[in-house]
């Protein structure tokens, strides 16, 4: 079996690909809920009806059969022995030195178990106290190594008793600083911001004329220092490779955006993408043989207003051209724009980056983008578009990037929406080549299983498929543990499961 898939043809020019132009305009008629689909033809009916499109098998297929889930894939120095990948995630569960707690280490105990090969970061891990993103977000200091080669020695023994080896298992480390949604100390932000955001320092109550938020130059000078020091103690406790976090909003995908900055991290890409590259540069130089991967927003779009309605994109005429969003179109903000992204991914290659797990906007002001769901979370909104909107919004991005870096590995992001139709979309996306891996996020919260089953026996255990409730964001939100409350008995039976109930029921 060959080690990847034929490439998909190239685009001549992907931004001007309508399948990368899609509106927020809503999506007209009803959204129609995924186990309502009863074939993968009546999915496929039903994109075709949103005049959207993206690959779906009709079946799940056995590692036996062929599937292409199954294929190795080179990453790096290192052959990954499938094609699922664990997303990293916060779950709001660690203790408040930064070290792991047992709930913690149930999650990476059943990441290990699930049979995905490729680990991307196990969890968000702060280089440094001031950016975690919660009070109970785990670190990455020389001071928490122990704890960080703990977590990984139990998710490796775990892969080991449930799938027979661990020879071919990828296992990385997320390094973050939160920024701007900085909250270290309780679930009052704290922000640290790349520049002042006229529509996100409104959204979040940020004085525009506090420049005491904004990092210096020489702080981020000592920032980067951290990030080396990051590296080093997760080199030490045995991972792989480190992922470089440049999305969701949080500091390094801000700092892409930071074009009103003055100085040498602001202005031009060259700019924008400086501390990230020094980054990435320093801990090649110092952690030699240390893989560096990143995990980067490809587009953004305007923020939008918090709202029991339906979504809407904050006012931004006045802001035209609009120089406050990465891979956003400055004469329309609302359309996407691949150059820069692409400039930036071909930058990251240069500078040895071995893959891209690719994703976009953030979860604080336009999640129907990031994360398409049902059920918005609590500082959310209705979608104002079909989620499958969304979904083929993603697929469709990262096989336009794919096509231009055929050479660089990309993992895909979006795909739990899709529910019941998840490995049918998923095989289908890497067998055509628009994507090399499929990253589960929230599914693998409810379903860590997931592909083994896929691999093994071609099904899927309906009771344990994720329904994009968003309780494992709301609980986050609200200052909680954060985990699939609605399917996962471990967190059903805590106190918060009920007051989740209560607080939904108060809207």
């Amino acid at each position: 079996m060959p080690d990847s898939p034929p490439p998909v043809e190239r685009l001549t020019d992907p931004t001007s690909s309508p399948e990368l132009r899609f509106s927020t305009a809503p999506a007209g008629g009803n959204i129609v809920k995924i186990p309502s689909f009863k074939s993968a033809q009546a999915l496929r009916e039903r994109l075709a009806a949103l005049n959207i499109s993206f690959p779906v098998d009709d079946r799940i297929l056995r590692a036996d059969e062929g599937s292409p889930m199954a294929m190795a894939l080179r990453i790096g120095n290192f052959t990954a022995g499938n094609r699922w990948c664990v997303h990293p995630m916060e779950g709001w569960d660690g203790n408040a030195d930064g070290t792991y707690s047992h709930h913690t280490l149930r999650r990476w105990q059943r990441f290990g178990m699930g049979g995905a090969k490729i680990i991307w970061g196990g969890e968000a891990c702060a280089v440094q106290h001031d950016g975690r993103a919660n009070p109970n977000q785990l670190m990455a200091t020389a001071a928490h190594e122990a704890s960080l080669a703990f977590l990984l020695s139990e998710l490796r023994a775990s892969h080991q008793l449930h799938n027979g080896t661990t020879d071919d298992l990828l296992v990385g480390l997320q390094l973050t600083h939160s920024g701007r949604f900085s909250r270290p100390n309780g679930t009052k932000l704290e922000p640290r911001i790349a520049y002042h955001h006229p529509l996100l320092d409104k959204k979040f109550g940020i004085d525009p004329a506090d420049d005491s938020v904004v990092w210096t130059d020489a702080d981020l000078e000592r920032l980067i220092d951290a990030y080396v020091e990051a590296a080093k103690a997760a080199q030490r406790a045995g991972y792989q490779f480190v992922d470089v976090k440049a999305c969701h909003g949080y500091l390094l995908h801000e700092f892409l955006s930071a074009y009103t900055r003055d100085g040498k991290f602001g202005g031009d890409l060259q700019g924008r993408a400086q501390l990230l590259l020094q980054i990435i540069d320093r801990i090649h130089s110092e952690c030699p043989g240390l893989m560096v991967g990143v995990r980067l927003s490809i587009f953004d779009t305007v923020p939008y207003e918090t709202s029991t309605q339906v979504g809407r994109p904050m006012p931004f005429d006045h802001l035209k051209p609009y120089r406050y969003g990465f891979g956003v179109d400055p004469d329309n903000p609302m359309n996407i724009d691949l150059r820069e992204p692409l400039e930036l991914m071909k930058m990251l290659q240069a500078h040895g980056v071995v893959a891209i797990n690719a994703t976009v906007g953030s979860p604080y002001y336009d999640p129907h983008i990031q994360r398409p769901a049902s059920h918005p979370p609590s500082d959310g909104y209705l979608p104002p578009e079909d989620p499958l909107v969304g979904v083929a919004r993603q697929i469709n991005v990262v096989r336009a990037c794919k096509q231009e870096l055929p050479g660089m590995p990309m993992i895909g992001t979006g795909y739990s929406y899709l529910q019941e139709y998840l490995p049918h979309a998923a095989q289908a996306a890497v067998r055509e080549g628009g994507v090399d891996a499929v990253g589960l996020g929230r599914m693998i919260l409810s379903y860590p299983d997931l592909p083994a089953d896929t691999l093994k026996n071609g099904t899927l255990a309906r009771g344990k498929i994720c329904r994009t409730l968003s309780d494992c964001t709301t609980a986050a939100r609200k200052g909680m543990i954060s985990g699939c409350f609605p399917l996962d008995p471990h967190y059903r039976q805590m106190p918060e499961a009920q007051q989740l109930i209560e607080l939904k029921r108060k809207g």
